[in-house]
């Protein structure tokens, strides 16, 4: 699966967001640590997000943009 981010640094390093999922955010001291860290933050946001709908019935829809 592939998201889109924002990166973005300062004198302290980068920091990272999803905007596609509000909250998920890392950082890291370089671009590269900061982009690795935010994969870890995707997969644990969505392992989180599966436990909030289990038992729902879950569909997919597919949006033309």
């Amino acid at each position: 699966m592939t998201y889109k981010v924002a990166l973005y640094s300062d004198e302290e390093g980068f920091s990272v967001t999803v905007p596609a999922l509000p909250g998920c955010w890392s950082e890291g001291d370089t671009e590269d640590e900061a982009l690795e860290n935010i994969r870890d933050a995707i997969r644990e946001y969505l392992a989180a997000l599966d436990d909030r709908v289990r038992g729902a019935d879950v569909r997919e829809v597919e949006v033309a943009v």
